[in-house]
């Protein structure tokens, strides 16, 4: 898709856009500042929903992704995660505005142009050789910027683990998402479909490291919660790897840490 697409798809959802824009001065004071320990008052509730999703990963999920990944060749595998990964650009671009940083914009929105042309419709990861890497972002992070704290922790249905802030985080890139106000909703139903698939991709990809959290920790619910709380707070420049902060240490937050509840997209 060329670049004048990627203008049309901002125009689009322009009102929007602007009034979270405005939102976002009128609320920022510079980013959250950093949490501490663990805040889980619910923890009852959310250990609840946490067997459930257990549950449904089990007996439907764990299965499916074997399944789907089986009859895929490599190749096709590849070509799924690129296209989920640039189908997610258009949304980083958004969030970079509201985040007003405007040069990470700027690469997201030359790396989608393209991928979207000379990739294929983001087939191919043409821009990452030409050394434009991915730049993933979101609304948590938005909120973060703009001063909001995490919350409390929540473990979602299906989405499982994260934070208040981050719930409404998911809310706001379904709402901002500007695929949905260009696409027919067939297409873009479709489109997310395929999302869909590499994240099953994804799952299998990861299975052993996920099902040693899910089903053979001592207390999965614990150990998913911590690993997510680390991952998140390193990832908005919150913790370090080597300091130990925010009440608890970080073993996790290095360059080999696979996160099984980001999806394949880096959210």
């Amino acid at each position: 898709m060329p670049l004048i697409s990627i203008l049309r798809l901002l125009s689009a959802q322009r009102h929007v856009l602007l009034t979270c824009l405005a939102l976002g001065v009128l609320v920022s004071c510079g980013p959250a500042p950093a949490p501490t320990g663990i805040k889980d008052p619910k923890e009852a509730d959310n250990r609840e929903v946490h067997e459930a999703n257990k549950a449904i990963d089990k007996f439907f999920v764990r299965p499916v992704s074997a399944g789907v990944s089986e009859v895929q060749p490599g190749p096709l595998r590849r070509g799924l995660s690129n296209f989920a990964s640039n189908l997610a650009v258009p949304n980083d671009i958004v969030n970079n505005i509201l985040q007003l940083r405007l040069g990470k914009a700027v690469e997201n929105t030359v790396r989608f142009a393209i991928n979207s042309t000379l990739g294929f419709g983001g087939l191919v990861d043409v821009s990452t050789v030409a050394g434009l890497p991915e730049q993933p972002t979101d609304f948590g992070e938005t909120l973060h910027v703009w001063g909001f704290g995490e919350g409390n922790y929540v473990e979602l249905p299906v989405f499982g683990p994260s934070t208040e802030r981050d719930m409404f985080g998911r809310i706001g890139d379904l709402v901002l998402d500007p695929i949905w106000y260009v696409l027919p909703t067939g297409e873009a139903l479709a489109a997310y479909g395929l999302v869909v698939v590499d994240d099953l991709n994804y799952r299998d990809r990861y299975s052993a490291t996920i099902d040693s959290i899910l089903y053979e920790s001592a207390d999965s619910y614990a150990q998913a919660r911590l690993l997510y709380l680390q991952n998140r707070r390193y990832s908005l420049g919150q913790t370090t790897s080597s300091d130990g902060a925010n009440g608890f240490e970080d073993p996790y937050a290095d360059d080999s840490f696979i996160d099984p509840y980001e999806d394949s997209n880096g959210n």
